[in-house]
């Protein structure tokens, strides 16, 4: 996968599901996420370094296109991206944005949650984590396993919380032939979220939202033959999110109906964002 990336602009307020099982897009209406006071009894056993964020999933996570452009040049940047970012970068260690991809940070092209289930502490021990993106699923589809699925995700998550990392959990994309799956295994991490009061992010409704009907990239054109560049948010090969050079820190509205990749780093600075200013709270309450 290629691995350039970009960012994007964030209009009307938040993205991202900041209140397990909330719609993409809205906002608690409590002062805080449904699910801060649990993040913050999880972080209370937390004994690691600060600032560590570990991605694991497959390649959509192990691609330089995702989370690492974040530390590069974002224009033009509208206040709330910014923002976070300001936060996110006081508080990130620098080699949580680039250096923390392959299969001994958790993240590698064609994994499952299997996979994840399998090797999980072992990466929860080496890297120690503050904080754990999941995002597993896009491999799994195929295998139809609902039911196996979720169970490794539990397992996953909960052994992120054992440790004092607190995991926020992601919805996969639509997949080209699989849109019927993508929806139940996306549903099923909606469930998890929700049960285990943990962050989600909702990748597939926010595709969703902003492509409808022509999300799928195997329908487009890709300029040069190349299936990143087509201009809609899942690339030609059906699977993985679109990355078009047009685009190319690009933080506009145009972009965020058009770039998958920068789509899915725009949830995860926010949702990241709002995790790490509930920690900080915590914090400052403890020094009061």
């Amino acid at each position: 996968m290629r691995r350039r990336a970009f960012g994007v602009r964030l209009v009307g307020g938040l993205i991202g599901c900041l209140g397990a099982g909330t719609p993409v897009g809205a906002q608690d209406t409590a002062a805080e996420p449904t699910w801060a006071r649990n993040a913050r009894a999880i972080h209370g056993s937390f004994t690691g370094p600060p600032g560590t964020l570990a991605l694991f999933g497959d390649s959509i996570t192990e691609s330089l296109a995702f989370w690492a452009p974040l530390a590069e040049e974002r224009k033009p940047a509208p206040p709330n991206i910014e923002a976070a970012f300001a936060r996110v970068k006081a508080r990130l260690r620098p080699e949580c944005w680039s250096e923390w991809r392959g299969e001994a940070f958790g993240n590698a092209s064609k994994t499952t949650v299997a996979w994840a289930r399998q090797n999980v502490d072992r990466w929860l021990e080496t890297l120690k984590p503050e904080v754990a993106l999941i995002m597993f699923g896009s491999n799994d589809l195929p295998d139809r396993d609902q039911r196996g699925y979720r169970i490794a995700l539990v397992a996953v998550a909960e052994a992120c919380i054992k440790r004092g990392t607190v995991p926020i959990v992601s919805t996969v994309p639509p997949r080209s032939g699989l849109a019927a799956e993508a929806a139940a295994f996306s549903q099923n991490v909606r469930v998890v979220a929700r049960e285990l009061d943990v962050p989600l992010i909702d990748y597939h409704a926010e595709i969703l939202a902003r492509r409808p009907l022509d999300w799928d990239g195997t329908t487009a054109a890709a300029p040069g033959g190349d299936p990143y560049e087509v201009l809609t948010l899942i690339s030609g090969d059906g699977v993985h999110p679109s990355n078009p050079a047009r685009y190319f820190k690009d933080y506009s509205d145009e972009a965020l109906r058009i770039s998958g990749f920068g789509l899915r780093t725009a949830q995860a600075l926010l949702v990241y964002d709002a995790v790490i200013s509930v920690i900080n709270a915590a914090g400052r309450l403890k020094q009061v």
